[in-house]
């Protein structure tokens, strides 16, 4: 009797788990009007879509977005050509673990997966049963283990790529920072595209006179004890990267900077229009969710995930946000004068 009563409370609660992860937080609704590009509009009965974002932070929400618009543009538009279950896996492991597997179990047609953790998860679940995987904002497949190659996937995985513009996010620092030596980065060991960003910036760093100066945690619990690590290491500022935990945590290491005077540079917009991030060298992420989207469309078309190279995003816009500058005292270099403020959002 003990044992029954424990294995339905176990039910219950991953209940509980998906119906808070889905619920989060408002996500963006699908279009009310279809618009197929072409080909055979599948039916709504016969096409089930799941799309796992692995935490809740603007960015991912602006690549589901796109996600949307993407699918809309091949005709899939959910509840009237296809099912779409959406879940927010709230940057916990076993929260995406079980949606990964919960899309299995129901056999879905394909599983888009928003940020790298997502698509790792997915991809291992999903590879035996021959799901396909679509990712988006994975900013190392191939390290990651998703793809064989950018040209020729050849495994049950494709998507998009968000190639941060690194020589321009260092000569922004440069131009806000002219007489800047060091910069600090937080990462997590275990996100592959963190470590694949980190060696980048730091083989770019000396042709703009800088110093990468690098602080790796394992988990969320230990992001207040590096930023306080790189401070102490007499950084001039922060750059932060797409990193999935660090992200989570952000305002964490914005109060911690801030204390210390120490502005911090985004990744992307997002992060400088809501978490306290000075300026930043933006991608689109919604317009790579719409690319994401579409390619998406055409693998439930009948396009082979093996053979779809995964879409390089590399077009970047610089951003700013003058509250946050004068924080820190900072004047508008003269070549971003005509930059987005993101105050005016």
């Amino acid at each position: 009797m003990k044992k029954s009563v424990k294995i339905l409370c176990a039910v219950l609660a991953l209940a509980l788990v998906f119906s808070l992860a889905a619920c989060s937080e408002p996500r963006p609704a699908a279009s009310d009007s279809p618009e197929a590009s072409g080909g055979a509009s599948p039916s709504a009965s016969d096409m089930k879509i799941g799309i796992l974002q692995y935490a809740t932070h603007a960015s991912l929400y602006n690549c589901y977005t796109g996600i949307l618009e993407g699918l809309k543009n091949e005709g899939f538009i959910d509840g009237e050509t296809c099912a779409i279950e959406y879940i927010d896996g709230q940057g916990e492991s076993e929260t995406n673990g079980l949606a990964a597997a919960n899309f299995v179990t129901k056999n879905y047609d394909i599983i888009i997966a928003i940020a790298t953790p997502a698509a790792m998860t997915s991809y291992a679940a999903a590879k035996e049963a021959g799901i396909p995987v679509v990712f988006s904002a994975c900013s190392d497949p191939v390290g990651a283990g998703l793809v064989e190659s950018l040209e020729a996937p050849n495994t049950g995985a494709t998507g998009t790529s968000d190639s941060l513009n690194f020589d321009a996010q260092l000569k922004m620092i440069r131009a806000f920072l002219p007489d800047a030596k060091k910069i600090g980065v937080l990462y997590t060991t275990s996100e592959a595209n963190s470590v694949s960003q980190l060696e980048k910036l730091t083989g770019l760093a000396p042709d703009y006179g800088f110093e990468i100066v690098s602080v790796g945690v394992t988990d969320a619990s230990e992001v207040a004890a590096g930023a306080a690590s790189l401070i102490s290491q007499g950084v001039d500022c922060i750059n932060n990267l797409t990193d999935n935990n660090v992200v989570n945590n952000l305002s964490i290491v914005t109060s911690a900077a801030d204390a210390a005077g120490l502005p911090i540079f985004g990744s992307e917009v997002e992060q400088v229009a809501k978490y306290g991030c000075v300026a930043s060298e933006s991608l689109d992420y919604v317009a790579l969710g719409v690319t994401t989207g579409e390619m998406a469309g055409k693998i439930l078309k009948g396009v082979d995930v093996k053979t779809l190279p995964v879409a390089v995003i590399t077009d970047s816009e610089p951003v700013y946000s003058l509250t946050n500058m004068e924080k820190f005292a900072l004047a508008l270099p003269a070549d971003y004068s005509a930059a987005e403020n993101t105050d005016a959002q």
